[in-house]
């Protein structure tokens, strides 16, 4: 579930022409930096160019010439091209130096280049670096599928592993039907949970979905997320959760999605690329009841926010929800790509056993470097309580970036749980929220940290920072939010 630079950029159709050299800036960049194997995980912005700097120019002028247009979006302020990383810390082509305040997508959520994940996929790439996953397994499939199943909600069990959280997604739904034999699934507007054809159908935004409208099953009714800064027309703030749980009631016995019988409900506990959009108190734990009594599934998406990410190993649990199938991708890998789908045993059931064809598999399903990887970073996950670290930390975000910007005439909010934080923007002075965000994200990359825009109309400027963050490097990162946003 990739998030993705907002297509505000403006992509250049000719090649970008490296700055005049300075005292700092070298003539010819060099094709590729040297290798850097001591950056400091703690390590503060240091620039030595202008951003972007001529090495990545000249990089992304190459990878202008070998891929799609549409994949990268490159402008003349923006981005990078990165060479290492270790803990909160990314060096880029031209050797500047970043605190990273995403995580790379939320991915490195115990940091870039954990030691214990590195020496785990190390020690399995030197003996098996392939195996045939769902034919002939690795032994490290089998360890990974253990340790998950320490660690999810009680009373799931019966993994599908996948190679990304789209996959994960489409095996719930996949699951989903072949349990109830019902094709609806009612998904909330705000909602992204992957781009392939079947998650695609759920993911609300229509920038993604109306090119590919033709070829997707529409099967999915759509109801609001609950927002109490934003209830629907003729509600009042404190009957949005109750309206749209009565929303869905009603879809549930008069389904609205082509007429489909509907079989499932997908969550996201907190919305991710819609800004970090929380519900109201009890909602989750209503919506569980709700899907309970009507006999319908209920799907949480924990791709970006589980494994500790809200302040509790999964945000369902938040409220004390286990749902009856759950994704998990992102931070499961520890910088691998890997992900899953889990769900109660008699849930999974309905698959049946193999009969030697598995009805969804790949060729790379249990990769043995990814489940290593992956089995290294749950245990650094509970070993250092990555939860409770995550919790502690969030708050001392959410309380320095009240202080320096939270009095900002274009802030609307500053929101979080945990380490999923959403600075939400308002028109202010001519300038559109939009407009502010993107500017508030290049004049953050030029002063050496990493953030990214979210939100429904890119209107909200979204830190997903790891754990591992000094605090010298969160002041660095609020000091630049500050900075850009004043610019």
């Amino acid at each position: 579930m990739k998030a993705c630079p907002h297509p505000m950029v403006v992509v250049r159709v000719k090649p970008l022409t490296p700055r005049p050299p300075s005292a700092t800036t070298p003539s010819r960049p060099p094709a590729r930096c040297p290798p850097v194997t001591d950056l400091d995980p703690n390590a503060l912005p240091s620039l030595r160019t202008p951003i972007p700097g001529p090495a990545s120019l000249a990089w992304l002028n190459r990878l202008r010439a070998v891929e799609s247009a549409n994949v990268t979006a490159i402008g003349d302020d923006f981005p990078v091209v990165w060479t290492a990383a270790r803990g909160g810390a990314v060096q880029d082509a031209d050797g500047n130096v970043y605190v990273d305040a995403t995580s790379a997508f939320g991915v490195a959520l115990i940091g870039h280049g954990h030691p214990a994940v590195v020496a785990a996929v190390q020690r399995q790439a030197a003996t098996l670096l392939h195996a045939m996953g769902d034919v002939h397994p690795a032994q490290a499939k089998v360890e990974l599928l253990e340790a998950l199943q320490r660690v999810v909600p009680p009373g799931l069990g019966g993994a599908v592993l996948c190679t990304g959280g789209s996959e994960a997604v489409e095996v719930a739904l996949k699951t989903a039907l072949l349990v109830s034999g019902k094709p609806g699934v009612i998904a909330f507007h705000g909602a992204y949970h992957g781009l392939g054809h079947g998650a695609l159908d759920a993911t609300s935004r229509r920038d993604f979905r109306t090119p590919f409208w033709t070829q997707l099953a529409r099967n999915v009714a759509w109801v609001p997320f609950p927002r109490a800064d934003r209830p629907p027309v003729g509600v009042v703030a404190g009957d949005v959760a109750a309206h749209v749980l009565g929303r869905i009631d009603e879809l549930l016995t008069h389904p609205s999605a082509g007429g489909m019988p509907i079989g499932a409900l997908l969550l996201e506990p907190v919305q991710g690329r819609a800004g970090t959009v929380i519900p109201p108190p009890g909602f989750v734990s209503a919506l569980r009841q709700l899907c309970s009594d009507r006999g319908v599934l209920l799907i949480a998406d924990e791709i970006f926010t589980g494994l500790g990410r809200t302040g509790a190993v999964w945000a369902c649990q938040r409220e004390g929800v286990v749902p009856d199938l759950l994704c998990i991708g992102k931070a499961l890998g520890g910088g691998m790509p890997i992900a899953a789908c889990v769900g109660r045993p008699e849930v999974m059931a309905a698959w049946g056993p193999s009969q030697g064809e598995a009805l969804h598999t790949s060729t790379f399903l249990g990769h043995p470097v990814a489940c290593a990887a992956a089995t290294a970073a749950l245990r650094v996950v509970v070993a250092d309580d990555v939860p409770a670290l995550a919790q502690r930390a969030g708050e001392r975000w959410i309380a320095a970036l009240h202080e320096a910007i939270g009095a900002h005439p274009a802030v609307r909010e500053i929101r979080g749980a945990g380490l999923m934080i959403g600075i939400e923007l308002r028109d202010y002075a001519g300038v559109s929220a939009k407009s502010r965000a993107w500017q508030l994200v290049v004049g953050a990359l030029r002063r050496g940290v990493v953030l990214l825009p979210a939100g429904a109309g890119g209107e909200v400027v979204q830190l997903t920072p790891p754990v591992v963050l000094s605090d010298a490097q969160r002041a660095a990162v609020v000091d630049a939010a500050a900075a850009a946003l004043d610019a």
